[in-house]
């Protein structure tokens, strides 16, 4: 089903707060065997959980993060960082003031909202590579003590599935009523359906797609350049050096930023207004336009909560992730044919990090296999950034889908 919808967004409505949730951290009872062929001894996961878990440990949803999320999705944290996860254009205005602290998802998790914790129990994790808890870049090595750096693994999306497949287990839990996720997020809710397809009821991925376009492709690439040209990343072994590659992941952040956004939000927002004068300044280095100031902005907040070398290796996952190169020798309705859960697709007309298109072609190759999937297509003007803002729009739909 393909449902357009271009009606103003409504009002939240009023539903409650999952309160102050504290993050907790499990260690892997056994070493971790990666899509590279490596292994990694030792494994430490972050996550969160929302709701409280059945007898029958059957409602349970995992929800996945984007690239730059970690595992406190919703909820108050009690100790918030300086900068906050909530990533969105307009996050500022829409939290009004109260967004540090608050979950990337709040408003799509807790009593009454789309994944309402008065009927499940939803776990988030950091994913496997992050620096917000989990294993990742920053981690000390157990065979030096120091760091990994770039001798941290090159890891894939379906190793970060694996890493929450083996969370689960030890958390008790052998099967997901639904796994969720925003972009990268959607991508572990397909590779779940496709490597675990026996454990999942269904999935539910917004903003997403089955393999990133080559443009997505390319402004990845840009982005990790930027990264590795700095000299300050110092081929990844910068930690404890007193100097970090923030001026390369900056550009990294700037160029990744404009690629969540659309042209007419950004025209709505700024157009080509100037922030300092009533006039040009005439000045290379500082902005001149209220555009270049906000990606500073953007830049400088991010290098304060995010690790250059992890934005190297989640980047590179979710542009490797292709699922009919991984499953279908080349052929995408081959790499559907094993998945019994139902599919709820969500896109937005706006993203073109993440057409529609790419929903359309999946939803395509699901339903000549047979099997059941829906696909609505939300008419809004932020670009790939829709996900984290139209959740009043997305909420009745994942809501009626998890009830069928």
């Amino acid at each position: 089903m393909i449902a357009s919808m271009s009606t103003p967004t409504p009002p939240k409505s009023a539903a409650g707060s999952v309160g102050t949730v504290e993050t907790q951290f499990i260690d892997l009872a056994e070493p971790l065997r990666l899509d590279c062929g490596r292994d990694l001894p030792a494994i430490r996961i972050a996550y969160e959980t929302y709701g409280r878990l059945s007898p029958a440990r059957d409602n349970v949803i995992l929800v996945c993060h984007a690239l730059s999320g970690d595992a406190h999705a919703a909820g108050y944290s009690p100790a918030p960082t300086a900068a906050s996860t909530r990533d969105g254009f307009r996050a500022d205005e829409r939290d009004a003031g109260k967004g540090r602290g608050l979950g990337w998802w709040d408003g799509m998790i807790g009593p009454g909202k789309a994944f309402d914790t008065d009927h499940f129990f939803v776990v988030s994790s950091n994913l496997l590579g992050g620096c917000r808890g989990t294993t990742g870049p920053s981690s000390p090595n157990p065979a030096t003590g120091r760091p990994y750096g770039s001798d941290f693994p090159v890891i894939t999306v379906a190793d970060m599935v694996r890493a929450e497949r083996a969370l689960l287990g030890e958390l008790g839990i052998t099967r997901l009523a639904a796994v969720a996720g925003g972009s990268l997020g959607g991508m572990q809710a397909l590779e779940w359906a496709v490597q675990f397809g026996d454990q999942v009821g269904a999935i539910i991925p917004i903003a997403s797609t089955h393999a990133l376009h080559p443009q997505g492709v390319a402004w990845n690439a840009i982005a990790r350049s930027a990264i590795t040209a700095d000299p300050d990343w110092q081929h990844g072994h910068y930690y404890g050096t007193g100097r970090a590659p923030t001026a390369g992941m900056g550009v990294a952040r700037m160029v990744g930023h404009i690629t969540y956004l659309s042209a007419s939000s950004l025209k709505d927002k700024f157009g080509r207004r100037l922030q300092f004068a009533d006039d040009i300044r005439y000045t290379l280095t500082e902005p001149e336009f209220e555009v270049e100031s906000y990606l500073r902005y953007q830049a400088d907040s991010f290098v304060k909560r995010f690790d250059a070398n992890t934005y190297l290796y989640t980047s590179r996952a979710l542009s490797y992730f292709d699922l009919a190169r991984q499953y279908g020798g080349g052929q995408l309705a081959h790499a559907v044919r094993g998945i019994s859960a139902r599919t709820l697709l969500i896109a937005f007309s706006s993203d073109w990090l993440y057409p529609p298109a790419g929903s359309e072609e999946l939803a395509a190759a699901l339903r000549a296999a047979g099997k059941d999937v829906d696909l609505h297509v939300i008419d809004a003007p932020y670009g790939h950034d829709c996900f984290l803002l139209e959740e009043s729009r997305q909420t009745p739909m994942i809501q009626k889908f998890l009830t069928r």
